[in-house]
């Protein structure tokens, strides 16, 4: 049974910085594509960050680039996204998800994720 689960979101000013970790279990995170999406009321799901489970390259939305990191720590099973530098842009719940990795569909659209954590809510106040 795959479980993702995310936590470290909270309530940060702007300016500051939180990290979020999503720990897997009933699947090998290195072997899969990971990805952070974020979702506000009434919106969709909408792309922040990936890392590549065949050869770790990672993709940004435009606007966390240079402010957010994701990586992985494959002795923990577990990814995380560092995001610095917060906006009150970024508050929204937060969902990390898996895909296989070999997929050629992309990596932006939460359509073409398999598995999703419970997400984790992050409020920037200004």
């Amino acid at each position: 049974q795959v479980q993702l689960v995310g936590s470290g979101g909270g309530l940060v000013q702007a300016g500051g910085s939180l990290r979020l970790s999503c720990a897997a279990s009933g699947l090998t995170a290195s072997s899969y594509t990971m990805g952070w999406f974020r979702q506000t009321p009434g919106k969709e799901r909408e792309f922040v960050a990936a890392i590549s489970g065949i050869d770790s390259s990672t993709y940004y939305e435009d606007s966390v680039k240079g402010r957010f990191t994701i990586s992985r720590d494959n002795a923990k099973n577990t990814v995380y996204l560092q995001m610095n530098s917060l906006q009150p842009g970024d508050t929204a719940v937060y969902y990390c998800g898996a895909r296989g990795r070999y997929r050629s569909d992309s990596v932006y659209s939460a359509r073409t994720y398999t598995y999703w954590g419970q997400g984790t809510q992050v409020t920037v106040s200004s």
